[in-house]
């Protein structure tokens, strides 16, 4: 894990309900986090800026200790599943920010939300998401666990070459049927989460789900559901124009990892020609 906490590229970084509106359209239509960090600051090349000072702080962060051991944890399970298939598991890196950050993907605003860089394999995430999350009525550590696990599942359609195939196939079909492959994607994603929440509940000698847990994650995959964001966002419901999933396919595919732990039962583009 990389904490650049501390540090920042600086800009004006969206705050309070201007964020959540971000977040909001983000998750909607799809767009790529440097594209809403555009909409956001502007087109003028962001300047650096030092945050104030955080030593002795970060030690004592309970939230980051936590993405600590989620990240731990996901590296320990999915590198065991790949080892089964006789392939060694290369992790992501999960890379802890505030307000703004530089990736392959370009310069992001936390207004984006958690995501996952295929171009240098990092999960990006500030830790303020997690007070967007109960905004969105998906409070607990099980909530935040799945976000990360969400995350570390794009990292896997990239090591299996999933992730290249939806590219190019987006690149071959109307933006309509483009929409219906990202939100395959992401409902796969959803599943891996569901299948490192079954090893890790079955393994002893790691801290299984509690009793609410379960709940915790499926309420944070139905929060971010298009169809409930959009309601949010004062839109009509528009499944055409999904890019991740309603709130019903998000909690059905993450109970689909849950319930089988097997990544095969993951096949979201069954009639995609993946």
């Amino acid at each position: 894990m990389e904490d650049r906490r501390g540090r920042s590229v600086g800009g004006i970084a969206a705050g309070g309900g201007t964020a959540l509106l971000v977040l909001l359209a983000a998750l909607i239509f799809g767009v790529d986090p440097s594209d809403v960090s555009d909409m956001v600051e502007g087109e003028a090349e962001p300047e650096q800026q030092q945050l104030p000072d955080r030593t002795g702080v970060d030690s004592q962060d309970t939230n980051a200790d936590f993405a600590r051991v989620m990240k731990g944890s996901l590296e320990d399970v999915w590198s065991r599943i790949f080892a089964q298939e006789g392939v060694l598991y290369e992790p992501a890196t999960l890379v802890l920010y505030e307000q703004m950050v530089r990736s392959a993907c370009g310069t992001s605003s936390s207004a984006t939300g958690p995501f996952y860089c295929p171009g240098d394999g990092g999960m990006y995430l500030d830790l303020s998401f997690l007070r967007q999350l109960k905004q969105l009525g998906a409070p607990g550590d099980f909530a935040f666990a799945y976000v990360i696990a969400h995350e570390e599942g794009h990292h896997i359609q990239r090591l299996n070459g999933t992730e290249q195939q939806v590219r190019q196939l987006q690149g071959q079909v109307s933006p309509r049927d483009g929409n219906a492959l990202s939100v395959q994607m992401e409902l796969q994603a959803d599943c891996y989460a569901g299948v490192w929440a079954y090893h890790v509940n079955k393994r002893s000698g790691e801290v299984a789900l509690e009793p609410g847990d379960v709940e915790e994650g499926l309420r944070a995959a139905a929060a971010i559901g298009d169809d409930r964001l959009q309601e949010m966002a004062g839109q009509s419901v528009q499944p055409e124009s999904f890019t991740h999933g309603s709130s019903e396919q998000r909690t059905q595919w993450l109970l689909a990892g849950l319930q089988t732990g097997d990544p095969d039962a993951c096949n979201t583009f069954e009639h995609s020609g993946l």
